[in-house]
């Protein structure tokens, strides 16, 4: 995808990575992705606003050589991560007299990952506005959305705001400008469970700030421009809610099949009692599919074997992701079988330590589940229908 004009002074020069399938070496991109950048021309200045990957170098400094301006005397830099910020160096090269406007955390950042001279940078504040003539930009510091020295970026006179990573989506396509649909939706969920999870107490306060701005175009630095804003904002107010689904997320592995039976018994009792659920398997779940459901799920359940009296690595790995995307899930159970020994309750408690969880208890199944952990499956159950209906936080 080539530029184009977002408004009469805005032009888009970011490109599609169709081709990338993970992110940060862990999060899979099924959709691909796209590194946004925007050019503001004022009537006297000109900025451009974040840039790319450096693995897409050829195809933006293409685009940038196709609008082909004058001058940039502002380079504003959102957010210090590579994926926005790694060809700064190679615009510093073609406009040497361009100054990088970002804060003085982003400032200390950008010179430790890319090497950018002091010299090179004008340095803001929270609040602060520059000039580009008819137009002035003005910045509003957002940390802990995702890194420490996150900020926004907001044309006055145009009313779009440029929050780079937040109100973002991984999604690579060829109708860059929506209005929002449900496809975009769960593209956005995936990219806020993935990403912005554990800093929703942040999110919030950010978003308070939101509604004080009149905003009639959001443009973000990775997926679709939104021209119906409303539409991603009231989203992640929902996502960042303490509210949560009357639904449970089950995660299980099965070694020698003692498990899969706890489990199959489990859902066969949900199905009855007509609770929601979604089913893992932790061998071979899509990591962000697993992060969707724990944005607004009431209760986890978790299902492993005990491995060397551990949970089973594959179920470990799934255990670190959760408890570094610290969800507001409000329940957990255990669901365990074990050979010759075990301490599994102590360590799916620590494992999941950032979790502020009530514990419904443990089933351990000493080999083959019997009737006993049957009938103890089935009270769980029904101790997980009576919580969803008296619990206040839970959507019903």
């Amino acid at each position: 995808m080539g530029i184009f004009k977002i408004s009469d002074s805005v032009y888009y020069l970011g490109v599609q990575d169709w081709e990338r399938q993970l992110f940060d070496e862990l999060i899979p991109l099924p959709q691909g992705t796209s590194y946004n950048s925007y050019l503001v021309k004022g009537s006297e200045k000109t900025a451009l606003i974040d840039t790319a990957d450096p693995t897409k170098k050829d195809m933006y400094i293409s685009n940038l050589k196709e609008i082909n301006p004058e001058k940039i005397d502002y380079l504003i830099s959102n957010h210090a991560e590579q994926d926005h910020s790694g060809l700064i160096p190679e615009v510093l090269s073609l406009y040497p007299d361009t100054k990088v406007v970002t804060n003085e955390k982003c400032k200390t950042f950008l010179m430790d990952l890319l090497l950018i001279p002091e010299e090179n940078f004008l340095v803001i504040k929270d609040e602060e506005t520059i000039s580009l003539g008819d137009k002035n930009l003005k910045f509003y510091l957002t940390p802990w959305v995702h890194w420490p020295e996150t900020m926004m970026t907001y044309l006055v006179e145009d009313k779009i705001l440029f929050p780079c990573d937040f109100l973002a989506s991984h999604i690579a396509t060829s109708k860059i400008i929506s209005e929002g649909n449900e496809l975009l939706l769960e593209s956005a969920k995936r990219y806020y469970s993935e990403i912005m999870m554990p800093f929703r107490v942040s999110i919030l306060k950010h978003l308070k700030l939101l509604d004080s701005l009149e905003i009639k175009i959001i443009a973000p630095s990775h997926g679709v421009i939104y021209k119906n804003p409303s539409f991603i904002i009231d989203a992640y107010k929902d996502w960042v809610s303490d509210k949560v689904k009357a639904e449970v997320v089950l995660i299980y592995l099965s070694m020698h099949g003692s498990v899969l039976k706890m489990v199959n018994h489990f859902e066969r009792t949900l199905i009855r009692k007509g609770i929601n659920y979604k089913r893992f398997d932790a061998t071979r779940a899509d990591i962000g599919e697993v992060a969707m459901a724990m944005v607004d799920a009431a209760t986890l359940v978790l299902a492993t074997p005990v491995f060397l009296s551990s949970p089973h690595p594959n179920m470990a790995h799934i255990l670190s992701l959760i408890n570094a995307l610290r969800p507001k899930t409000r329940y957990l159970a255990l669901l365990s079988s074990y050979s010759w020994g075990q301490r599994i309750e102590e360590q799916i408690k620590n494992s999941l330590s950032s979790l502020k969880v009530n514990f419904l208890g443990s089933i351990i199944s000493k080999g083959y589940p019997k009737e006993k952990e049957k009938k103890e499956i089935e009270e769980l159950a029904e101790k997980i229908e009576k919580i969803h209906k008296e619990d206040e936080f839970v959507i019903k």
